[in-house]
């Protein structure tokens, strides 16, 4: 959106929220807010650090905060956390359900105890945005360095009025524009802004702002990301396999790539915004990785097993620049014995990342997720959880999918998530379920029993007489 734009949906806040027949009731006011706009990585991290005071007559339990309806697809691990008692856990959030047709949308956060009047609270409160950068320029030559602008309010969204707050904007790069608002505001680094502070801003109130910035590095978009895990009893084994669709949302080659220039760089290694390596940390004993694309297996890649931990190293079959797009697949397998273990009875309980994926000094976002978990054959009273932000899950289901040698199917947990980063991984996901011992021995009677009726049918067809003989 342009600044116009911008300026024009935060400022309709207020009144839209009374267009959609919702309007959060002004029981709060913020006492201190402090706002960091985290623009280090290739996905913007907001956190707003706020003490809320309840100036109302009666007991409040329910805090809103206001967000573009522009930017909802793309907000993702929403959490809230009592920043005065870190040991709670997060607090309860929901997304209000308004008019869709409204320029503003809200979430409500649940306190973990009604805050009594003249009582004060500090929340901690922390989300991500996706595909929020725009390159400027939109095209660069290949060796040339890549900037990317955005567009944010120097205010922090808010339903409340605010006795004192201030922005601080972190970049990934130099600074090279941003918009001023007075003499001295913002204060400025090489990597940071700093605006406010103010002082008792109205509720709604906004500061389109804009910075623009160097960073030289892969702007990582992952669009489709399916997660397979495939648990087995009888080998020991835990299986995994994800398949990757990713694009990079940097600025375009303005010019063809030039294969000769880029073997050329190798030798004196310039930045460039150009993806070369991906690096995936796996758990220690991980074995017999596979890295494959579209065209078949990738051999430009590298796997180093040690007793803490496990790398592979995949370097794409070509550099990917901005705009490119690259489908991958990676796979291995590793010991079950570190992440099942055998509960009271016939349950198990199998302890597993939600998410893991590439770690890269730039970050990585991911658009859509799903997570495939196929238990063994038999599986029953299969429950979940997961310490994924719940405002990113988007839905799960139990069904049955046949693979080699099922009789009846394996059962198959699957969990869809949207709008998760690279900072989500190693998020636990738990899955508890039963499974028997005539569960176990299924698929192994069914192996004995088609090789023994082999073994007879073969005994009884080589008995039988098939020669021909002459009458006398």
């Amino acid at each position: 959106m342009k600044p116009f734009a911008v300026a024009a949906a935060l400022a309709s806040w207020l009144t839209a929220a009374g267009a959609s027949g919702f309007e959060p009731p002004q029981v709060f006011k913020n006492a201190n807010l402090v706002h960091v706009v985290s623009l280090e990585k290739n996905y913007v991290k907001e956190a707003i650090n706020v003490q809320v005071e309840n100036i109302d007559k009666s007991p409040q339990d329910e805090y809103f905060v206001p967000i573009p309806s522009e930017q909802i697809p793309r907000i993702g691990g929403f959490e809230v956390k009592d920043r005065k008692n870190q040991d709670s856990g997060p607090l309860a959030v929901n997304l209000v359900e308004a008019d869709p047709e409204s320029d503003v949308q809200y979430y409500r956060i649940q306190l973990p105890s009604p805050l009594e009047p003249g009582a004060q609270q500090t929340l901690g409160i922390s989300y991500n945005i996706l595909k929020a950068y725009t390159p400027l320029p939109a095209a660069i030559k290949q060796d040339e360095k890549q900037y990317l602008s955005y567009e944010f309010n120097a205010y922090a969204p808010s339903v409340y009025p605010t006795t004192k707050q201030k922005t601080d904007v972190k970049t990934g790069g130099s600074i090279q524009e941003y918009t001023q608002i007075d003499e001295g505001n913002p204060s400025k680094s090489s990597n940071k802004l700093t605006y406010g502070p103010f002082h008792d801003t109205l509720a709604g109130a906004t500061k389109p702002s804009q910075v623009r910035f160097e960073f030289t590095k892969p702007v990582l978009h992952v669009s489709s990301l399916q997660r397979d895990v495939e648990v087995s009893h009888w080998g020991g084994n835990v299986a995994f396999e994800e398949r990757y669709d990713l694009t990079h949302l940097g600025a375009n080659l303005s010019d063809q790539f030039n294969r000769v220039k880029w073997a050329q760089s190798a030798y004196y290694n310039p930045a460039t915004a150009a993806l070369k390596e991906l690096k995936f940390p796996l758990q220690e004993g991980s074995i017999d990785p596979y890295y494959t694309d579209v065209i078949g297996n990738v051999s430009t890649s590298r796997f180093r097993s040690g007793k803490r931990e496990a790398i592979l190293e995949a370097k794409p079959r070509y550099p990917v620049f901005g705009g490119w797009r690259y489908p991958f697949t990676i796979g291995w397998n590793s010991d079950a014995k570190n992440f099942l273990r055998k509960a009271t009875g016939d349950g198990y309980v199998l302890n597993i990342p939600f998410l893991e994926g590439p770690k890269q000094a730039e970050g990585i976002e991911y658009e859509s997720i799903q997570v495939r978990v196929l238990l063994p054959e038999g599986a029953t009273n299969v429950k979940f959880y997961t310490t994924i932000p719940t405002t990113s899950i988007l839905s799960h289901s139990i069904d049955l999918s046949n693979t080699f040698l099922d009789t009846l199917g394996r059962t198959v947990l699957a969990i869809n998530a949207t709008n998760l980063v690279d900072d989500m991984r190693d998020r636990e996901l738990i899955v508890t379920y039963d499974s028997s011992l005539i569960d176990s021995l299924r698929k192994p009677l069914l192996v004995f029993t088609s090789m023994f009726t082999i073994f007879v049918v073969a005994y009884i067809v080589g008995g039988v007489e098939v020669k021909i003989s002459s009458k006398k």
